[in-house]
């Protein structure tokens, strides 16, 4: 066998080999790519309700926390302890609202993971408003003002607020689920 016999022999099985190499790394990178996906898409079925209920969750929390909702909660676990708001000095009334929002919150801090950074940052946000919005409404009043006084001030102010940091955290909060669906 001469030496040109030998190479016309190599060169086209040298061809096949790198074409079949070729074929099969693609083949075996689409595999992946689609294994990759399946697994993602499974992952996602498991993920997607749980964050829906970790939004549900925080706009919740969002919605209990503001004024109006903290006065009724308040007034009707008063009620039910036999006691009324009009008994309640203003300052024992922002203690437990006050509690009343920090409660809310720290039973709902696990949900931050399912949310994004600047989502839970408008949720903080709101939280730390509503405490100083509290407090700041408190100290605007006479000390022989009634609780029932603090209820009207607050909840007042509060809408005439504009726009609010709870709601502006409501608001990412359906923006970011939205692009869950």
């Amino acid at each position: 066998m001469s030496f040109w016999q030998v190479i016309m022999f190599t060169i086209p099985a040298l061809v096949v080999l790198i074409s079949v190499w070729i074929v099969m790394n693609k083949l075996f990178k689409n595999e992946e790519e689609k294994r990759l996906w399946e697994l993602k898409l499974a992952s996602q079925k498991e993920i997607s309700p749980t964050r829906l209920r970790a939004y549900e969750r925080l706009a919740l929390v969002l919605e209990r926390t503001q004024p109006e909702a903290l006065v009724m909660g308040l007034s009707e676990r008063l009620e039910s302890a036999g006691e009324s708001m009009a008994s309640l000095p203003v300052m024992k009334m922002q203690q437990e609202l006050l509690r009343t929002v920090r409660l809310e919150f720290d039973h709902n801090l696990s949900q931050q993971i399912y949310v994004s950074d600047e989502t839970w940052s408008k949720i903080i946000g709101a939280r730390d408003e509503m405490g100083a919005f509290i407090s700041a409404m408190a100290m605007q009043l006479p000390p022989e003002s009634t609780a029932m006084d603090y209820a009207k001030v607050l909840m007042t102010a509060y809408r005439n607020n504009g726009e609010t940091p709870h709601q502006m955290a409501l608001d990412a909060l359906k923006d970011e689920a939205r692009g869950l669906l």
